[in-house]
Parts: C-alpha cells; sequence; structure tokens
C-alpha cells in the first residue's frame, strides 16, 4: 500500500531501521537524553511550588482559627472558597478529563479501529444541553460541597453512605490506569521499568495534592494543560511536514479505509456506531461530569450558576477540539506507518505505546523535544490523579468525617483528616497498577471499569432529579441491583476479552515496507461478529446506560411497592427545573408545592416523597 514519490518513506524511522533487527532498533529509539529529563523534571518541580504556594496562603490565613467556620479550612480546601475564576476552573474540567488515557487511547483507537469514534463529539454536545438544563441548576441552587450529600437531601443517609462508596469504587478502580498510561510512555521513551517511576510521580501528586488543595489542583491543570497541549500540536505540525502535508495523511487513511462514514446500524454488539456513541457516549459523559465529585466540586468553587455554565461551555469546547487534534494524530501515526505496523513487529510492545514510539521517531535528532511531549503525558495524568484525590479527600471528610463530628473538629484536625486521605488513596493507587497493566487497551478499559460503579451511581442521580416518585427505599434497592448487574457485565466482558472469547475485528495492517528485520508469529483472528453473542457482548459505551436502566427500572417498582413508607413531600430544589414546573402546572391551587401531604395532580398519578 505503498504511495510512489519523496514522502513514501518515514525519514526517521525506516532509514536508521535499514538492517537492524527488531530489539535493536527498539533500543536505539530510547534517547530520551538529559535535556528531556530537564524538561521533565521542570514540570515536576513546578507542580511542587504551586502545591507550596497555596498551601503557604491558606495556612497563613487559618492559623489563627481554632474551630471550624463556613470559610474553614475544609472549604478553602475543597471548593476554593467558591471563589475561583471562569477560565481557569473551564481549563481544569478539561484538564481533569483528558487523562494520559486519552492521549494515548484516542490515537490508539483511530490507528487500529478508524476514525468511528471520532462522531463521539456529538454525544459531548447533547451531554452539555443535559448538564445544562438538569444537573448544574441543582447542585448550585443547594450549595453542596460533596455532590452525595444530594443524596441524603432527596432520600436519606443510607443513600449519601452509599453514593460516597461507589464514586470511591470508581475512582479506585480508573486512578491506577491513570498512572499506568504515562508509565507505559516513560518505559517506551527511557526504558526504565513502569513500577520505578509511578512511585516517584505519585508522591509528587500526593504532596502537591494535599499541601495547596483544590486552588492547587486548579491552578497546577492549567500549567500541565498548556505543557500537554503545546506537546500534541508539536507533534502534530512536525508530524506533518515530514510526512509531505495533511493531503499524504488523508490520502493514505482513506487508502487504508480508517476514515469511515458514521454506522447507523443499530445492532447493540457494535463496538461503535453513531446509536452507541450518540446514545450509550451522551450516557456515559454524562455521568462522568454530572455525578463525579471531581467535577461537581470545579462547578462549585465557582461563585453563581451563570459562571458555572460558561465553564460548562469552555469544557465542551475545549474536549472537542482536544479529540479531534489526538483523532489527527491517530491518522498520522497511521499514515507514516501504513506499511509497517510497529504492533505487528512488536516494535511497539503494547497498542498504547504506539504515540510514544512515534513521538521518539521523529523527534531523534531534536534534543528536549521528547522530554516535552513525556511531560505532556504526565501532566495530563497528574491534573487527573490530582482530582481524583483531591475528590476523594471531600468525599472521606464530608460524607464520613464530618456527620459523625459535626463541630467538634479543630483546623488542625481537619487538615490531617484532609491530607491523611490524599496520602492513603494515592498509596493505593499506586499497589493497584499491578493489576491494571494485565487488563488490555487503556481507553475501552477505562469506560469499562467506571461504568461498574458509575451505572448505579447516575441511576442514583436520576431518580433523585428526574423521578420525584422514587423513594429512598426504592434507590436503595435499585442501587444495589444496578451495581450487582454491572460487577458481573464488566466481569464477563473483561474476562472474555483476556481469555480471547471477545476479539473485536481490526482494521487491516501492511508490513510490506518493513526495512528492519523482525519475527511475526502469525496467530488466528476470530472475529467477534462470528461468535455467539449474549448481553455482555453489548458495547462498552452501552455498560453505564444498562446500568442506569437496572438502577431506575428496579428503583420504580420497589418504590411503588412501598409507598406508604415516605411520608413527606420533596424540596423543589432537589428536582430538575422542568419537573418543578411540569408538577406546578398540574397542582391543585389549594396544594401547592410543597405541602405537608404528597403532591397529588389528575394528570399524574404519582406522590412525591421525602423520607423521615
Amino acid at each position: 500500500m505503498a504511495t510512489e514519490g519523496p514522502d513514501t518513506l518515514n525519514p526517521s524511522l525506516m532509514d536508521t531501521g535499514h538492517g537492524q533487527n527488531v530489539d535493536d532498533l527498539s533500543r536505539s529509539l530510547q534517547r530520551f537524553n538529559w535535556p528531556d529529563y530537564l524538561v521533565f523534571v521542570l514540570m515536576l518541580v513546578s507542580c511542587i511550588f504551586i502545591g507550596i504556594y497555596f498551601g503557604y496562603k491558606d495556612h497563613q490565613k487559618h492559623k489563627n482559627r481554632k474551630t471550624a467556620r463556613r470559610d474553614s479550612e475544609a472549604l478553602d480546601y475543597l471548593v476554593g472558597g467558591r471563589k475561583m475564576k471562569i477560565f481557569p476552573v473551564a481549563v481544569s474540567l478539561v484538564a481533569s478529563w483528558i487523562s494520559g488515557i486519552s492521549l494515548l487511547g484516542t490515537s490508539t483507537e483511530i490507528y487500529v479501529y478508524g476514525t468511528q469514534y471520532c462522531y463521539i463529539v456529538f454525544a459531548i454536545v447533547l451531554m452539555g444541553f443535559a448538564m445544562h438544563y438538569i444537573f448544574l441548576p441543582v447542585f448550585h441552587d443547594l450549595q453542596i460541597t460533596s455532590a452525595y450529600e444530594y443524596l441524603q437531601m432527596r432520600f436519606d443517609k443510607r443513600m449519601r453512605v452509599f453514593g460516597s462508596v461507589l464514586f470511591m469504587v470508581a475512582c479506585l478502580l480508573w486512578m491506577p490506569v491513570v498512572i499506568y498510561v504515562p508509565a507505559l510512555a516513560f518505559n517506551q521513551v527511557t526504558g526504565i521499568n513502569i513500577h520505578t517511576v509511578t512511585p516517584i510521580v505519585c508522591l509528587i501528586c500526593i504532596f502537591y495534592t494535599s499541601v495547596g488543595g483544590m486552588k492547587a489542583v486548579v491552578w497546577t491543570d492549567v500549567i500541565q494543560s498548556a505543557v500537554t497541549l503545546g506537546a500534541i500540536l508539536v507533534v502534530l505540525i512536525k508530524g506533518v511536514i515530514d510526512i509531505g502535508g495533511p493531503s499524504v495523511v488523508l490520502e493514505r487513511n482513506l487508502a487504508g479505509k480508517r476514515i469511515e462514514a458514521p454506522i447507523y446500524d443499530p445492532n447493540p454488539t457494535l463496538r461503535h456506531s453513531v446509536w452507541t456513541m450518540w446514545i450509550g457516549g451522551s450516557v456515559w459523559y454524562t455521568y462522568g461530569v454530572s455525578c463525579s465529585q471531581d467535577m461537581i466540586q470545579r462547578y462549585l468553587s465557582l461563585p453563581t450558576l451563570d459562571h458555572a455554565r460558561k465553564a460548562l461551555r469552555g469544557f465542551i469546547f475545549g474536549m472537542i477540539l482536544v479529540i479531534v487534534l489526538l483523532s489527527s494524530i491517530g491518522m498520522l501515526i497511521y499514515a507514516t506507518y501504513h506499511d509497517c505496523d510497529p504492533l505487528t513487529t512488536n516494535l511497539a510492545a503494547a497498542k498504547d505505546q504506539l504515540l510514544p514510539l512515534f513521538v521518539m521517531d521523529i523527534f531523534q535528532n531534536y534534543p528536549g523535544a521528547a522530554g516535552v511531549f513525556v511531560a505532556g503525558i504526565f501532566s495530563a495524568a497528574l491534573s487527573s490523579l490530582s482530582s481524583a484525590l483531591n475528590a476523594l479527600a471531600a468525599i472521606t471528610f464530608e460524607d464520613f468525617v464530618k456527620p459523625y463530628f459535626e463541630d467538634k473538629l479543630t483546623e488542625k484536625q481537619i487538615a490531617i483528616t484532609l491530607r491523611g486521605s490524599v496520602l492513603i488513596f494515592g498509596i493505593i493507587s499506586v499497589i493497584f497498577i499491578y493489576v491494571v497493566e494485565h487488563l488490555g487497551a487503556v481507553m475501552q478499559l477505562t469506560m469499562t471499569l467506571s461504568s461498574t460503579s458509575g451505572g448505579p451511581l447516575f441511576g442514583l442521580f436520576v431518580m433523585g432529579i428526574l423521578m420525584p416518585w422514587v423513594n429512598a427505599t426504592g434507590a436503595l434497592y435499585g442501587g444495589l441491583a444496578g451495581f450487582l448487574s454491572m460487577c458481573y457485565l464488566c466481569f464477563r466482558s473483561q474476562a472474555s476479552m483476556a481469555t480471547g472469547q471477545i476479539i473485536y475485528s481490526t482494521k487491516q495492517m501492511d508490513v510490506s515496507g518493513c526495512l528492519y528485520q523482525y519475527s511475526n508469529v502469525t496467530k488466528p483472528d476470530p472475529t467477534f461478529d462470528e461468535m455467539e453473542k449474549s448481553i455482555h457482548h453489548i458495547s462498552y459505551l452501552y455498560f453505564t446506560l444498562f446500568g442506569t436502566i437496572v438502577s431506575c427500572t428496579v428503583g420504580s417498582l420497589v418504590s411503588l411497592l412501598s409507598n406508604h413508607v415516605d411520608s413527606e413531600p420533596i424540596d423543589p430544589k432537589l428536582l430538575a427545573p422542568f419537573i418543578r414546573r411540569f408538577i406546578e402546572k398540574h397542582t391543585k391551587p389549594q396544594e401547592k408545592y410543597p405541602l405537608n401531604s404528597p403532591v397529588q395532580s389528575e394528570n399524574i398519578n404519582m406522590d412525591i416523597h421525602q423520607p423521615e
């Protein structure tokens, strides 16, 4: 599939690889020199100093206080005193979402499976509408710190604890993947073992997160985002110039059938289609933005709902931009290796090492350039990890410590609790890396694992905000049913892929143009479509939707059977704005909402209750 002309050969890999075997070539590409290490270390040091700066400022503010107040240590540490600015928060939202998983996983997705995944940008827009009109108004009206405090206000204390535990499970499954991904990149460019670099980087992240709190997390996100975006643009521009321009990239991707029109087949077992991405993808994105403490914490750090909505629009724009750029890099990598696939030759040991390999290839003669890229990968990972650690500290304090000690805690005790939580969860994440490295490609793995608790957790908020007939008992049983069903679904799916029972067909690869020596072991390649299908064969993008449907269905049925248990009406602030208006419109004047008895309507046969 080679094209005639001077741009056919990649001037770096093809020339330097002539006559070498794959192992020698791999070692020759590991040229991480002192300028690269300098750039990498400077990025880490800047994070440390930002943490120290904001930690010192907060210490000066609180050092004379003996008891916790509304504007105390916890409020400043967790939500920046609710006085953050729109731009850094919007950037921080993107940085929290775009981890090394996205940077490596998206480009790998395009290289291996084609451009079908690009259409998920429409799911991001749909998520934006849901956040703008449904979730943000509720959370901002309540002015809470923990997103799961809402579940207690809407249902009862059991649901708050249950929601917090589900989020903790999601974070503990997700954070090791976030750390593992940049370690893969570092291993590819330096040869240093991933278990050597991960503890060091994690300790730095734990330090600046525990010392500086939300302000340090947000402002390091801004700096890290600039480094990450710069690295993406440099790689994209340099790669396109080397290969001969955008027309060559498009030509080779069309010839290799990477560029695809939308697939409208409604088959739910298709890995990617318009329906899996627009329906399943939008639910997954909405869950990630509306029910995750780390995201909600940022929206609540802004002073008004209008500010939060502007930050949301910035987040949507930033996400679409990043996906377009990363997809372009995936196409560029394929155009570069269109006739010498490094996965087939084992030049790249894992799929998610394609981008690091490409970077070392095109920047062989540019000292420091690879360091910028690796710093960008680690910046993306650190921003996501610090966000999760800060959110876990918020959950631990707000949902498990504060309710039992109330105003008995001193400022020092609060500080120890928050920072100790960051340290403990960070250490757990490092330990879990030993499990993650055996579980497959990172992007699909992340979405699958997050759905384990994400589906039922999103179901709890959907029942609370959009389904006023669901009571606390129904929500509890619905959440449990959703969690158990998702544990089965996700475990069966990952186990089937790990054992080869599920194999998704990849795009055709070519090695006819390789100028280096390699040993290629041909393996049978059964396709997914030829295998007998069951529920765990549905697209991974539908997993969160499946868990949500199970939770809401069981929750509604149990609520109808136990409707007599709850007796108080719901505060209208706990419902989506359009639900409030609908109920008020269909409520008799003498029964204007809220009342001391259940709200009833001639047109809707339901009671709206609040548990004692």
